[in-house]
């Protein structure tokens, strides 16, 4: 049994046999030389000519090399394989032992070898082809006659009988070589476009490719900086858990060094007490008046009030001055610690600020009413009459920002309240000013997040407090959100350098909710539109904006 891996490296990657006649290009690639030039006859014409397995480019059409040990090996390796055997094609008049044909004569259903061949007859009628076991498919099953001519109304092969006297008398027919190169032609064109959209399908793997190799070291260089992270946050928190742990540990062996010395004393003088005690009641049990009177030191026993009293202040004063854990200090250097950790996290992490986006009067609509920190917009059915200027959107509702961003990261976030068809997103500023594609989402020139309802369902929306189903536009594409949002903030974040927008739902937690990509040629812009509602962007008071969106509702 061959191996499959042997025979794999004996097989021609055009037409997937096993070679015949194989040649060499300069890149080093073997193919049949029939497939070969039927390659390099289709690139013709298109500027130079190349491999069609490493793609190495030629400039003039590349000469054919035979393969000699190739084409060898390939002979030795059938020969070597009987199921192989009986696929190949082999001289009928070589009886003794099998020779391998080279032609087949389709008058006399034959196969000949070289030697037979030389000898065959050279007559026309004699019409000799490649080497075939399937003599019977190349003549006419009704005249028995060689194919000549093929039938154009009927799509197939005729002989001269059927040109004459069968069924395709009177149809338009042509000769089989010319079919066969209108054919060839057409299958040649069809190899064009196969290989031009290869190439485009290589060139799209190449890049998938490579965006996932920098996927990876992105990935790996984050996880690098990750561990590392944890690795030094463990540090920092295992020495401020030492820290904390060896503070109160000192404190609580301070604290009880002072109370055995206060135990020791006091237990001093409990001694001294109970003499004292013993000392009394033998006098009290004394039936002698003088010797009670007289008795040495019964005045000192019994002016032991005053010391009595001096001794409580004193050990009032060591039981209650420092004597308990210093809570507040514990705690102080335990925040201090935190903080400080905190403080080192926001350095070695970098997250942007958030944009202060201010709105732009001179592009707001004359529906459009701002206001006084620009921060908010709500739709009005009274025109501001605004003087009408090139920058001035007309025809829709909406505003862009005055900043512009031409580099770097950064977010803003927006309040949508309860507004009902609004779009939120950053746009180009050449985008049109007028008509119905100047309306963010509808161009090229923007990209949008937004709510588009029934005027039923966003007041509906609008009481109950959440919203429908949101699309994500751009050049008028609109894109279905799968997720029912219920949040009235979304995040915008924008990543010049990589070409990301990326829309985020801030409720609890954050989620993701799509993100655009492209290559800017422009600075962008923070762009909104809305009717019937008012919108807040970053900072701004959005009070005044809801009060009057409740009345619009009600009235």
């Amino acid at each position: 049994m061959a191996s499959p891996d042997l025979r794999a490296e004996l097989e021609c990657s055009v037409c997937l046999n096993f070679y015949t006649d194989a040649v060499t290009l300069r890149c080093g690639h073997n193919y049949c030389r029939v497939c070969i030039d039927c390659v390099l006859d289709t690139q013709e014409g298109c500027g130079g000519f190349s491999c069609p397995e490493c793609r190495e480019r030629f400039k003039a059409r590349p000469a054919l090399q035979r393969n000699i040990k190739l084409c060898n090996i390939v002979e030795n390796f059938l020969s070597a394989q009987p199921d192989l055997e009986e696929s190949r094609v082999f001289c009928t008049y070589c009886v003794d032992s099998p020779v391998p044909a080279v032609k087949s004569c389709l008058l006399c259903e034959a196969s000949l070898c070289d030697k037979h061949l030389k000898v065959h007859n050279k007559s026309p009628e004699h019409v000799l082809c490649d080497p075939t076991t399937s003599l019977e498919n190349r003549k006419c099953s009704i005249h028995k006659e060689t194919f000549k001519y093929y039938c154009i109304e009927d799509s197939t092969c005729i002989c001269v009988s059927c040109c004459l006297i069968g069924e395709h008398k009177g149809h338009e027919m042509v000769s089989l070589e010319e079919a066969s190169e209108k054919r060839k032609k057409k299958l040649k064109n069809v190899l064009r476009k196969i290989i031009t959209e290869r190439e485009k399908t290589e060139k799209k793997v190449r890049s998938f490719r490579e965006h996932g190799r920098k996927v990876q070291e992105q990935a790996d260089g984050e996880t690098r900086r990750a561990t590392a992270l944890f690795i030094e946050l463990r540090r920092r928190l295992e020495d401020l858990e030492k820290r904390v742990l060896s503070n109160i540990s000192g404190q609580k062996a301070q604290i009880s060094s002072s109370l055995s010395d206060l135990i020791q004393l006091l237990e001093t003088k409990k001694d001294e007490l109970s003499t004292k005690m013993r000392h009394i009641e033998e006098l009290c049990n004394m039936t002698d008046p003088l010797t009670v009177l007289h008795k040495s030191g019964t005045d000192d026993l019994c002016d032991t009030e005053e010391e009595d009293n001096e001794d409580r202040e004193r050990d009032d004063t060591l039981l209650n001055d420092g004597k308990d854990l210093d809570v507040f200090r514990l705690s102080h250097t335990l925040h201090t610690g935190l903080s400080d950790i905190i403080t080192w996290i926001n350095e070695g992490i970098h997250i942007p600020e958030p944009a202060d986006i201010s709105l732009d009067v001179n592009t707001a609509s004359n529906n459009f009413q701002i206001s006084d920190d620009r921060k908010v917009a709500s739709w009005s059915e009274n025109s501001q009459n605004r003087p009408e200027t090139p920058e001035r959107f007309n025809d829709c509702a909406q505003v862009i920002s005055c900043q512009r961003f031409s580099s770097g990261r950064h977010y803003w976030d927006v309040n949508v309240g309860r507004s009902r068809r609004w779009r939120i997103g950053v746009c180009y500023p050449s985008m049109d000013r007028r008509g119905e594609q100047s309306r963010i989402g509808n161009n090229n020139k923007s990209w949008v997040i937004g709510v588009q309802s029934d005027l039923f369902s966003s007041f509906k929306r609008m009481f109950e407090k959440r919203f429908g189903k949101m699309l994500v536009i751009h050049d008028s594409k609109k894109i279905p959100l799968p997720a029912e949002i219920s949040t009235e903030r979304v995040r915008i974040y924008l990543d010049y350098e990589a070409g990301r927008i990326s829309l985020y739902d801030l409720s609890d937690p954050i989620r993701h909710l799509h993100t655009f990509t492209a290559t800017f040629t422009e600075p962008l812009h923070a762009a909104l539109s809305v009717d019937y509602g008012c919108i807040k962007i970053s900072g701004g008071d959005i009070g005044r904006c809801e009060k009057s969106t409740q009345r619009l509702v009600t009235s």
